[in-house]
């Protein structure tokens, strides 16, 4: 009598838990007319998490596109960018024809010296771009000790008595030169930056050429009233020793404040949000496209082309201002830099302005203004060669113009290509604009030192005719260059 009940009772629980076991195993059926029909409550709860699922990813790409990278890393690269605009571009500007003319040079050789380092900065970026692995710590370092030793060089020639070593100075330099790449790279670099920050990041490397052309050219011709009584601390010698300690200075503190990036940049995704729950296996995404179509050709060439115009014109005018006061008006070094650096002040509150503004304005209407505004500093110059009532005001006047025209529009060239291409094109975008800046740096210096010697009526003119031709494509090309602001 036990046992049966014993064996009635197991067998109970036995069946009892097969009716457990059961509900978890047991495939559930739905009704043909409930799939295709679904309760409001089901299609409801359905709408809710795809709403949820499409407003976090909309979060997560505008997040992507305001990032920045680390503060104390992007002051380094920007104040670097600034000491390079500054003291590098432009402090030597106002005593260097002056000092290439007293150890036996010429006007033409003293824009030379100008324009030498962006000629060997080209050649050293060849080989540092296929080894930095897309970092920045070491090609940096490198950079701002080139620039330390090449200013000792500059001093040292006047002791030396050798022209030539001006120019050797000014070539160890141009190594130096190449942290002009890395940090409009650094600028637009996708892992750290988002795209709607490019913009702003590069009007703030154009303030340290605002501040550069400035402050740096009335330094130096500060510096030049300190006379040469001295052979080896003078007026021509001054900026070099200043600029090498500095140098060791900045570069102490960049070993220990810059952070690098890490990781590499990863091909862009496109997720289609309408098909996430009708699609539980995506497709894998297709290759990232590796060559540029012929729509993407003309905003390439166009940006490249500016790129080259804004350098040219910025570059012949820095080194022909010296030499043509000096001409014109009998001015010193000191007195030529205090012109430029008045036209550089009127320009950097306009600079700032940008920065601020920036994320309002697509690049292309940026990019309009400030190539209009430099064409008419160049048109007023023209008439008033013409009128032969060229006086120091208006001198002034036209550089300003200049001098904030394409300073603006130099801040939409690489920032326009980065939002528009793939983020793993960021390298050679950079280097394609950098070497499109050095092209026009090295030829303008040398145009604007020979400037008084071919005319300054076809000085001006070639000037104008290379703006025309990027306007042309500008427009033409205006659908095209659309892009996101910011």
């Amino acid at each position: 009598m036990i046992s049966t009940v014993a064996t009635f009772h197991d067998r109970k629980v036995t069946e009892s838990s097969k009716n457990v076991w059961s509900t978890f195993t047991t495939p559930v059926t739905v009704q043909a007319d409930e799939s295709v029909n679904p309760s409001p409550r089901d299609t409801s709860r359905r709408q809710s998490i795809e709403d949820a699922i499409v407003d976090n990813q909309d979060v997560e790409v505008e997040d992507s596109e305001l990032k920045l990278p680390k503060l104390t890393s992007l002051i380094i690269v920007i104040l670097g960018n600034s000491l390079l605009q500054a003291c590098q571009c432009f402090l030597i500007v106002s005593s260097a024809s002056a000092y290439a003319e007293h150890l036996g040079g010429t006007a033409t050789f003293s824009g030379l010296v100008i324009g030498i380092p962006t000629l060997f900065s080209g050649i050293a970026l060849l080989p540092m771009t296929k080894t930095d692995k897309g970092k920045y710590a070491r090609p940096l370092m490198f950079s701002y000790a080139s620039m330390g030793l090449g200013s000792i060089l500059y001093a040292l020639a006047y002791r030396a008595n050798f022209l030539y070593l001006i120019l050797i100075g000014r070539i160890v330099t141009g190594f130096g030169f190449t942290a002009f790449m890395y940090s409009k790279r650094y600028c637009s670099d996708p892992r750290i930056v988002g795209v709607r920050r490019r913009t702003m990041l590069a009007s703030w490397l154009v303030i340290g050429a605002g501040f550069g052309f400035s402050a740096g050219p009335f330094f130096s011709g500060l510096l030049y009233k300190i006379g040469f009584s001295n052979s080896v601390f003078n007026g021509y010698t001054s900026p070099g020793w200043i600029m090498a300690v500095i140098w060791a200075a900045f570069g102490v503190a960049a070993h220990f404040l810059f952070e690098d990036v890490h990781g590499p940049i990863r091909p862009q995704r496109i997720t289609q949000l309408s098909n996430i729950s009708s699609q539980p296996h995506a497709a894998a995404p297709a290759q990232e496209q590796r060559r540029p179509t012929r729509q993407q050709w003309g905003p390439i060439i166009a940006m490249c082309w500016y790129a080259m115009t804004c350098f040219f014109i910025l570059g012949a005018w820095e080194a022909n201002i010296p030499v043509f006061a000096g001409v014109r008006f009998g001015y010193s070094p000191y007195a030529s830099g205090n012109l430029i650096a008045i036209g550089g002040v009127a320009a950097l509150p306009f600079l700032i302005l940008n920065v601020i503004y920036a994320k309002r304005f697509q690049d292309r209407t940026v990019l309009a203004l400030g190539s209009f505004i430099g064409l008419l500093g160049l048109l007023i110059m023209l008439a008033t060669l013409h009128l032969g009532k060229v006086v120091p005001a208006s001198l002034c006047v036209c550089w300003f113009l200049v001098a904030l025209g394409f300073n603006l529009a130099t801040t939409c060239t690489l920032s326009l290509l980065s939002k528009q291409l793939p983020p793993s094109w960021n390298g050679w975008i950079s280097m394609a604009i950098q070497y499109s800046n050095y092209t026009g740096r090295v030829t303008g210096a040398v145009w604007g030192g020979a400037g008084v010697q071919v005319g300054m009526k076809n000085f001006i003119g070639l000037q104008i005719a290379i703006v025309g031709i990027g306007k042309l494509l500008h427009f033409t090309l205006w659908k095209q260059l659309k892009a996101k602001t910011g």
